[in-house]
């Protein structure tokens, strides 16, 4: 099993996550959240870091199982992290 790599230090916008500071977010504790974030809102920094920081195994089984993905956006990731 591969291991989720150490993330590169990375600034969460505000308007990512509106609804909690984004300096209390912890990219490999709050992975599953951060991915969620990220594929609905994120922007191409964000998308970037994320490809780099998570393992595609690992985006696959957040954009199969997450409920927090809209139908059309899930349709898109389910294309590009395959």
């Amino acid at each position: 099993m591969k291991r989720v790599k150490k993330p590169a230090k990375i600034r969460f916008r505000q308007a990512l996550f509106w609804d909690v500071d984004p300096k209390t977010i912890d990219p490999k504790k709050h992975a599953q959240y951060v991915i969620e974030r990220i594929l609905q809102l994120g922007n191409d920094n964000e998308v970037r870091w994320m490809y780099r920081t998570y393992p595609r195994r690992r985006l696959q089984s957040v954009v199969n199982h997450s409920r927090a993905i809209d139908g059309p956006t899930r349709a898109l990731w389910k294309e590009l992290v395959k």
